[in-house]
């Protein structure tokens, strides 16, 4: 997730974005006297028109200086008809901008409104803050339920919309009802407004008007046959990346620099790292200027960099792309689509890290641009007297088990997968999809009482109806479960007419308002979870911590402690040592506090607890002996990782399967450094960019390391096994064969396994500030031999066939090993394999 920061939100037009003081609407009515009517419109003075010329409709009028509402005459008009376009009753279904009938369709849902106009704006006059149609909806033709409509036809070109919304302004009341405000469609696919990343909008405003994307029948994309990858969950090995961090810096000398298209010029890069999942930091629309500030430590400006503060769900965020506002939207959008597509193409999954737990309006001084004033007592969690729950952390809670909220959830999640093509998603702050809603009761929720349903708001319930929506929609579920692992075949329909593939469902399960549900969270059989409890075991372990030796081994195990008690199998959890909030895995082994003031918030923001080391100095300038140290760490960290999907049978407790599935975050394949920040949400600049000078320098050492390691796990056949294993095929061992220890004070984890593939290995781990000469299993008419040694400097710490002098380095150890020993440094990790003896 995102940390909220210390100070407001950037209010550089007050007048557009909080509500007038005054409740005070005067109107007046246009009616068939009327002999003129202007035909021009701006902000302050619109044209309203009917979908029923017979009827009486109402306007605002609004001072000159676009101040609060006067009185003014009384005019009338007879039958007033768009200059434009031609205007009809329109469909309640389905919601937002659909193409249909030869016209669009518009539907927007708001229940306490008492009033809605649609407002139509050429790309020229949305620069200007004026509105070029202004359609008001009549209530007795253009309203089904709480559903507002209208049918337009005619020519769309350059043209986007919006919606102005009346009802009652009564904070107290959680009403922010203004009719003044062109607000955001929820269901707009794309949102226009700044078209570069980081650019003030006009006068300096950091919240210009946005308006939504018209969809036109010549919107199309060739996907070129785009089929789904449909990896088992346990197979996957997922990439956390950032879109304009990954190609930002100068050293990526991509053609369109931190952009979709930057990303798909770096793919080769990921695809000889070996992963085969990319986990998208949010991408959804949101305000890079909502943090706008300078910043006096750095001498630049705080953004929100992370995204995670969500304008709008469906819309991609528009200043990825090259393109920016081009074509009113469309080709941005076809940039993220030809990502997704040039990934499949490359043998990568697509993960979208979206953010439902909350949205960029904030409590009652944030913007008004949306959801809030569309209905607010409906999209968001709310206290009796309208204060905003703040179970995210960041001003309000999206109000998930709403009916109405958790349909546009699903729906939201549906158009990613059938329209983008994305193979899955990670849920930020998750556990707030379990948290009762406002308006919470067995009526509301169910159709029916409850007996006994008493549950308070924000209470955590068992069956959350959101996550049982998803779990069980027909598009998002599928119709059958692989042996019960946490993917999803999803059968849906295209325009292909092809099966699209499994879909992933992760979980943060945790939440700001101290809800934490790792192991707990409500998951049907089919989600997966962000097993923050695994990051800290090893972090623990890894470091030397006593205690935390048979902890380390659930870990190795996929955390069976956690998952299998409820049928869940260990590739539920999705392990992690390093994310992008926290600690990098360089700094990780740096710097023992967090390094935070460039944040401008003097270093109280970003977790405490790291659970980090620095080797013995802090910071980067240190000895040689202790960056070598560092440099073993992280070598060690990354072993455990990609090690922890093994087939194992813990001593203790029978027949576990260890298929925790891996992640990796961006730039940790060279040493990425952050200087010691754990919490770097509002940098654009080097703190995130990914250094590919930096990269290129590490491709002989830490880069080659990463690139070996994963791909021995995906060599290796018992790292990816579908059923548990049996005491045959793996033993733990200790300092001796076959005798483990699982003491408070043992620092020293070892196992062999049998594998198809590899023959058996014998992989250790000796955390220890002590060496240690280990006795290894006696095999008659074999001999093992090193593989891995993460105490050896590169490209010795990996003995590749084809590496130059690799049987002198094989040689320096034959005594040892002719006798069934292995030295083993401090802090180190080995792997070997077991080989024919040629002198047997």
């Amino acid at each position: 997730m995102a940390f909220s920061p210390s100070f407001s939100l950037v209010d550089a037009s007050p007048s557009i974005l909080f509500p007038p003081n005054s409740h005070f609407r005067p109107r007046f009515v246009l009616n068939k006297k009327s002999s003129s009517f202007p035909k021009r419109k701006s902000l302050r003075s619109l044209l309203c028109r009917s979908a029923s010329p017979s009827r009486s409709f109402v306007v605002n009028a609004r001072d000159a200086a676009g101040g609060v509402e006067v009185d003014t005459q009384t005019a009338v008009a007879d039958k007033p008809l768009s200059t434009r376009f031609q205007v009809s009753r329109g469909f309640p279904a389905p919601f937002g901008a659909t193409v249909r009938d030869g016209g669009v369709n518009f539907a927007v849902y708001s229940g306490n409104a008492t009033s809605a106009a649609l407002c139509l704006i050429t790309l020229s006059d949305l620069q200007e803050n004026r509105v070029t149609e202004h359609i008001a909806l009549d209530p007795l033709v253009n309203r089904t339920g709480d559903v507002w409509h209208v049918l337009l036809k005619g020519d769309f070109k350059d043209m986007l919309y919006g919606y102005k919304i009346d009802g009652k302004f009564s904070p107290e009341e959680g009403h922010y009802y203004d009719s003044s405000r062109i607000l955001l469609d929820p269901y707009a696919k794309a949102v226009i407004s700044r078209g570069e990343f980081g650019a003030l909008g006009p006068d300096g405003n950091c919240w210009p008007q946005m308006a939504g994307m018209i969809p036109s029948s010549d919107d199309k994309f060739d996907w070129e046959g785009d089929l789904p990858l449909k990896y088992p969950q346990k197979d996957l090995v997922i990439y956390e990346m950032h879109v304009r961090g990954f190609t930002k810096h100068e050293s990526s000398r991509t053609e369109f620099p931190g952009t979709y298209l930057g990303v798909v010029e770096k793919l080769d890069h990921l695809k000889e790292l070996g992963v085969n999942c990319i986990e998208l930091m949010p991408c959804h629309e949101f305000n890079e200027l909502e943090y706008f500030s300078y910043n006096s430590v750095l001498g630049d400006y705080k953004v929100n960099f992370w995204g995670y503060s969500t304008i709008n769900y469906f819309s991609p965020m528009i200043r990825y792309s090259s393109a920016g506002i081009r074509n009113c939207g469309r080709d941005g959008v076809n940039e993220m689509k030809f990502l997704i597509r040039e990934a499949h193409k490359r043998g990568m999954e697509v993960v979208m890290d979206v953010v439902f737990n909350h949205t960029a309006e904030g409590n009652e001084n944030g913007p008004i641009v949306s959801f809030r004033g569309v209905d607010n007592i409906v999209y968001y969690m709310l206290a009796p007297k309208g204060e905003f729950y703040n179970y995210s952390g960041c001003g309000n809670t999206f109000n998930c088990n709403h009916p109405v909220v958790r349909q546009f959830i699903v729906d939201c999640l549906r158009y990613w997968v059938t329209e983008m093509h994305v193979d899955g998603f990670r849920f930020d702050l998750a556990s707030i999809f379990s948290r009762s809603s406002s308006l919470w009761d067995g009526v509301n929720v169910f159709g029916a009482p409850i007996e006994g349903d008493f549950l308070t708001l924000g209470t955590p319930i068992s069956s959350p109806p959101l996550i049982d929506l998803i779990s069980n929609d027909p598009i998002l579920r599928g119709v059958k479960l692989e042996y019960g692992i946490a993917q999803i075949n999803i059968c849906l329909y295209m325009h292909t007419k092809q099966e699209w593939g499994l879909k992933h469902l992760i979980a943060e399960a945790w939440d700001a308002g101290g809800l934490y549900q790792v192991g707990t969270f409500p998951h049907w059989g089919i989600w997966s979870e962000w097993n923050g409890k695994y990051r800290d075991t090893v972090r623990q372990f890894i470091k030397g911590t006593d205690g935390f030796a048979g902890a380390f081994a659930e870990c190795l195990c996929g955390s069976p402690n956690l998952y299998q008690r409820d049928g869940r199998k260990p590739w539920n959890s999705i392990n992690f040592i390093c994310a992008h909030d926290g600690f990098t895995l360089a700094d990780l082994v740096t710097y023992n506090n967090k390094h935070n003031l460039a944040n401008g918030e003097d270093n109280n923001d970003g977790e405490n607890h790291n659970n980090s080391w620095n080797c013995g100095q802090e910071g980067e300038f240190a000895s040689t002996s202790v960056r070598k140290l560092r440099k073993r760490q992280m070598r060690n960290f990354f072993i455990s990782l990609m090690v922890s999907q093994i087939t194992v049978e813990v001593i203790w407790i029978e027949n576990y399967n260890a298929e925790g599935v891996p992640m990796i975050y961006m730039g940790d394949e060279y040493g990425h450094t952050k200087g010691g920040n754990n919490n770097t949400y509002c940098h654009d600049n080097y703190l995130n960019y990914f250094r590919w000078d930096k990269k290129e320098e590490s491709s002989s050492d830490f880069f080659r390391f990463c690139h070996l390691v994963i791909k021995f796990r995906k060599e290796c056949e018992s790292l990816g096994l579908d059923d548990f294993p049996t005491s045959e095929r793996l033993q733990w061992h200790g300092h001796f064969p076959g005798m483990p220890d699982w003491s408070e004070t043992s620092r020293f984890v070892a196992f062999t396994m049998i594998d198809s593939a590899k023959g058996e290995i014998y992989i250790a781990f000796n955390t220890s500030h002590l060496p240690v000469t280990v006795s290894l299993p006696a095999r008659p008419g074999y001999r093992w031999e090193p593989l891995v040694d993460t105490s050896k400097p590169s490209p010795y710490d990996f003995l590749t066939p084809d590496l130059p002098d690799r049987d002198t380095a094989v040689q320096q150890y034959a005594h040892f090993l002719d006798a069934n020993m292995y030295p083993m440094f401090s802090y180190s990790t080995i792997i070997l394999q077991l080989t024919p003896d040629p002198n047997a």
